[in-house]
This record gives structure tokens, C-alpha cells and sequence, in this order.
């Protein structure tokens, strides 16, 4: 895939072809093929697809968005001793995958920074503290550190980045 290439980052629809994608992490592949369109259905996640514009029907990356709220504790102590000690509202980026012949070429930020963009327009009609990530290893751990998402304080793959980082 060429990096030049238009893509269109929208909802998940019955006329993308999810058969045929395939990122190298067999459970990321297994949820658009088998998972997403349940979750979909039930408001469980909602799911967001990157295609070409000369290829619409083609995924070329995905990634999944609900709501989610985490303990205060989990938060490192230099930012939770300012919050109230109940849950914090969150926006979960629970999968992003691209498919591998798109891997490397800025796919995965766009995907991220759409996440980002839609979190952040929805956080100005409910509260949202801050965007939790899964990173599913160790590189996608890296991934996301490089936009400066960090560790919580109880899980090792398990990610976060406040809103307030954007203003």
C-alpha cells in the first residue's frame, strides 16, 4: 500500500469485506471477523474501519471504541491525589489493528489520532478523564508510548493518557 493513498475512516459497515482482513495477531483478525458486528449491535463498542477511497469495500485498518471507567487508584498517585476517590470516566480504545500490508506506513496513527479526535469531541457533552488503550504486546506497548500514553499503575498492557494532554 502507498502511503499517498486517500483513506476514509468511518463506522463499520455491512459492506466491508472483514473476511479478508489480516494484521499477524490472530485475535485482533478473529474480533473484526467475528466479534465487531455483535458489539456493534448490542452499543457494546463502536467500531471505526480505515479503506481506500479507490477500494471502499477493502479494511485496510480498524479499531474499537466504547466507554469505560477506572479506579482512581490505578491512576499514578501524582495525578489521582487531585481527583475524587471513585471512578474516573474513560473512552477505551479496546483493538487497533492494521492489516499488514498497510503495517509501517502511517496507518495506525490515523487510526489513533481519529480515536483521539472523536473522544475528544464527545468529552465537551459527557465527562471523559482520560482514553485507555489495551496494548495487545509489547510492540504495540511501544506504539502507544510514543504518543505519550502511559502504564497504569496495575496493569502492564493496559495504558492511559489524560485529556487534558490536548489542551
Amino acid at each position: 500500500m502507498n502511503s499517498s493513498v486517500n483513506l476514509i475512516i468511518e463506522p463499520l459497515k455491512p459492506a466491508h469485506d472483514r473476511a479478508r482482513f489480516y494484521c499477524g495477531v490472530d485475535v485482533l483478525d478473529r474480533y473484526l471477523k467475528q466479534q465487531a458486528k455483535q458489539d456493534i449491535k448490542r452499543s457494546i463498542s463502536r467500531v471505526y474501519v480505515a479503506v481506500q477511497s479507490e477500494i471502499p469495500e477493502q479494511v485496510v485498518g480498524y479499531y474499537s471504541l466504547s466507554s469505560l471507567s477506572i479506579e482512581v487508584s490505578h491512576l499514578p498517585f501524582h495525578i489521582s491525589k487531585k481527583l475524587p476517590k471513585h471512578h474516573i470516566p474513560a473512552a477505551l480504545i479496546g483493538r487497533l489493528a492494521v492489516c499488514q500490508t498497510a503495517q509501517g506506513n502511517g496507518v495506525g496513527k490515523m487510526l489513533l489520532a481519529d480515536a483521539v479526535k472523536r473522544t475528544l469531541a464527545v468529552s465537551s457533552e459527557i465527562a471523559i478523564y482520560t482514553i485507555v488503550v489495551d496494548a495487545i504486546n509489547d510492540n504495540a506497548r511501544r506504539f502507544y508510548e510514543q504518543f505519550g500514553f502511559a502504564t497504569l499503575c496495575d496493569e502492564s498492557l493496559r495504558m492511559f493518557l489524560t485529556l487534558k494532554s490536548f489542551f
